[in-house]
């Protein structure tokens, strides 16, 4: 299991983020001023627990460790009724809606242990008027993020061996967490094939077809609630093969 991060190492820039994210859009003196400003702590989540963002709480969080997968209703949460999935990882802002309107809710759970930085609605308003930079790097993280999933979520027409292609060498870049016993070796924790289905808006013996084949070639593993992904270039291959 990976040990928590160190909001220390996060400050001091010992972390790499995922290129797009809003961590990897903020200039680090900010980050750094943010911090000491607010006085902020690391806070954790285990497997299956919901990030507090209904229509009643006050907070949008920063991921800084784990994955998040959130799922939104658009003609109304009842039985059956049809829903959009996407996945979140590391350096993104979740919740980020209350920041204009404080009632929204969207409904986010934890695929794996998660570590996050939570902030108060009214503290992220006054750190957008004291700190431009934090409102810029929120604006181009989510711009970014819009083509991303247009991109990964979106291009029905492509076979679905690529379309999960795409999504597991997403996922190994924003969610993974390297194998510290086996070079090059990342673990996506806390996902299953029922899970890239609906997001995919694939049958799940459709991804289990494509999560096979990978296997076949060596990309890489399926295990229970998780993937191990032995080689990212070949799913990035696999992703762009035609």
């Amino acid at each position: 299991m990976p040990h928590a991060p160190r909001l220390s190492d996060l400050v001091l820039g010992r972390a790499t983020m995922p290129d797009g994210s809003f961590l990897k859009h903020l200039p680090a003196p900010t980050w750094k001023a943010m911090i000491q400003d607010w006085d902020q702590r690391i806070r954790s989540y285990s497997r299956d627990d919901r990030l507090p963002l209904g229509p009643d709480d006050r907070h949008v969080f920063i991921i800084v460790q784990g994955c998040v997968r959130q799922e939104r209703f658009p003609h109304g949460a009842y039985p059956g009724s049809p829903s959009i999935t996407r996945f979140r990882g590391i350096g993104e802002v979740v919740g980020e809606a209350k920041l204009i309107e404080q009632t929204s809710a969207v409904s986010t759970t934890c695929l794996a242990k998660t570590y996050v930085i939570p902030w108060r609605v009214t503290y992220m308003h006054r750190l957008q008027r004291k700190h431009p930079d934090v409102q810029l790097a929120l604006l181009r993280s989510i711009e970014d993020r819009s083509r991303r999933d247009e991109r990964i979520y979106g291009t029905f027409v492509l076979p679905p061996f690529q379309r999960v292609s795409m999504l597991l060498a997403h996922l190994a870049e924003t969610a993974g967490v390297p194998d510290p016993t086996v070079s090059r070796r990342t673990v996506i924790s806390g996902l299953t094939q029922r899970d890239l289905a609906a997001a995919l808006q694939l049958g799940v013996s459709t991804v289990e077809n494509a999560v096979g084949s990978l296997r076949r070639h060596g990309a890489l593993e399926a295990g229970y609630r998780k993937f191990i992904v032995h080689d990212l270039d070949a799913l990035h291959d696999s992703a762009i093969s035609t």
